[in-house]
């Protein structure tokens, strides 16, 4: 385990494969790397190759250049900071996944249809969901 990774912060690698799973089109799986290559050069960003940014999701590459992390977090629509800064990392994480979520189409039904109720119903309701987790053996930090 990483120096890192046992203070609870997350690496590089850990935060790009992280955009990868959670940050995609609708409907379809996590862009590819030459599709992250060629969005980043058609949006007049730095040269980066396909297995560049497989090297930095994977961990084999730790040190890119300012440019290339600019250039990643304006592909996956994130701040920079989310390479930088723990905090704004995890916030910007909880977003994406709540995000994430929503796409699925019965998740956004459910919470559609809980708007308008009071916080008293909201927080029962809330409970149920939880309970109903805990029986399914969903930990808290999957949603």
């Amino acid at each position: 385990m990483s120096e890192a990774a046992r203070e609870g912060r997350r690496t590089l690698a850990e935060k790009i494969d992280y955009l990868f799973t959670t940050v995609h089109p609708k409907n379809r799986g996590p862009y590819t790397y030459e599709e992250v290559a060629s969005g980043i050069k058609r949006s007049g960003g730095p040269t980066i190759s396909a297995s560049y940014v497989w090297q930095l999701r994977t961990g084999a590459k730790d040190n890119p250049t300012m440019k290339h992390l600019e250039a990643l977090s304006g592909f996956f629509g994130v701040s920079p900071s989310y390479f930088f800064n723990e905090e704004t990392s995890e916030r910007i994480a909880a977003n994406l996944s709540m995000l994430a979520s929503m796409r699925d189409n019965q998740v956004r039904s459910v919470a559609l249809r809980a708007s308008g109720l009071s916080p008293e119903t909201l927080t029962t309701i809330q409970g149920f969901i939880e309970r109903a987790r805990a029986l399914e053996g969903l930990d808290e930090a999957q949603g």
